[in-house]
Formats: structure tokens, C-alpha cells, sequence
């Protein structure tokens, strides 16, 4: 793409960075900030770096948070005794967004993939193990995405509190095996939380 100008060119060569934008979408969006107010470019950018700069990560749970403590954890109308685990933040967001959990979260920040180099010591296995032997918590459901990786991580999370009194139950197979809970629509993810079902009928 040749373009007459190198600070556009290098504006555009950024935006196509971001997942899911090609050079054509990256120019447009480009061109569309140069038809705005110097102010508002300026606000858009300064917006994007304190994100960036002061956004942090909820010590309890690992969801994105502008506190301590993100929004769900702190929240007191919330059951406490319930923790879904999830693979990454969005997968907090598309659960949300179905109104039909009212429990707390841990997110892993992944999935157990040995192929891919990923083993328990870089997710939050730890800190999740650690605060379920609390004791406050009841119940774990794990809402990972139905693949042999997903299944290999809950199953060692199940090992590792084989001991303890906690009920372990999981999403209903409403999610296709392989697919991902993100591009799962609002009402076969509502009813796989609903229906959700105990880990141990369906991992041996």
C-alpha cells in the first residue's frame, strides 16, 4: 500500500496491528480520525494509554479491574460460595452477558497445552487452589472451552482438590466440542450455565 504520506502510513501499519484489521480497514479507520477535531484524536489517545497505564488486575479473581478488587468480587449482592473458572476475561464477558450467573469468577488466563508450551505454572492454578481451600467455597463450576485442552486442565484441577468437600460440576455439551465460548450465542450459553453438569460425568 503506497501512500503519499509516512506518518499516515506508519498510523495505518499500527491500527492493522489490532486482531481482525486488514490495511484497508486500518486506512479508513485512519482517515476517519484525521476528518476529527484535533481535541478529540487527542482525547481518544490519552483515553487508550491510562488504559493501558493504570488498568489492573483483580487480586481475587484476575478479571480486568480499575481497583483491587474488580467490580464482581466486591460486589456484596453476589454468591461468594460459587466460582466459575474461565479461561480468559472475555469468556467473563460473553457469561455475563446472559444474566444467568450470579457467582464469582477465576480466570486461568488460559489452558493447560503442553504442545504450545503452556503448563499449570503459568496460569492461576495456584492462586485458585489456594482460595478455594479457604473453605467459603461450595462449588466450582468450570466453564473452559470443550477441547482436549480445556478438558486436560480441568481435569488436573480436579486432582489437585481431589480431597476436599468442594462440588465440581461444568457447563452443559450445549457448547460444541471444539468451539469457543466467545462466538457461542447469548441463549445456548445461558442454557449451558443453567443445565451445567458434575465434572465427573464426563472426563473419565
Amino acid at each position: 500500500m503506497q501512500l503519499s504520506s509516512q506518518l499516515l502510513e506508519s498510523a495505518v501499519k499500527e491500527f492493522s496491528r489490532l486482531p481482525g484489521i486488514g490495511k484497508k480497514t486500518a486506512l479508513r479507520l485512519v482517515l476517519h480520525l484525521l476528518k476529527q477535531e484535533k481535541k478529540d484524536v487527542q482525547q481518544f489517545s490519552d483515553i487508550i494509554s491510562q488504559m493501558r497505564e493504570d488498568i489492573k488486575f483483580c487480586s481475587c479473581c484476575y478479571n480486568i479491574s480499575d481497583n483491587e478488587l474488580c467490580s464482581i468480587c466486591s460486589n456484596p449482592g453476589r454468591k461468594k460460595d460459587i466460582v466459575c473458572v474461565v479461561e480468559n476475561i472475555r469468556d467473563v464477558i460473553a457469561i455475563e452477558t446472559t444474566e444467568q450467573y450470579s457467582g464469582t469468577y477465576h480466570v486461568l488466563g488460559g489452558v493447560i497445552s503442553p504442545l504450545d508450551g503452556i503448563g499449570p505454572d503459568q496460569l492461576t492454578i495456584e492462586p485458585l487452589i489456594s482460595r478455594m481451600l479457604i473453605g467459603e467455597i461450595k462449588e466450582i463450576v468450570f466453564a473452559l472451552n470443550p477441547t482436549i485442552q480445556g478438558d486436560t486442565t480441568i481435569y488436573y484441577i480436579r486432582k489437585k482438590l481431589n480431597n476436599s468437600s468442594l462440588k465440581f460440576t461444568t457447563i452443559a455439551r450445549g457448547i460444541a466440542f471444539g468451539g469457543e465460548l466467545e462466538y457461542a450465542d447469548e441463549m445456548t450459553l445461558a442454557k449451558s450455565i443453567r443445565n451445567r453438569l458434575p465434572v465427573d460425568s464426563y472426563i473419565q
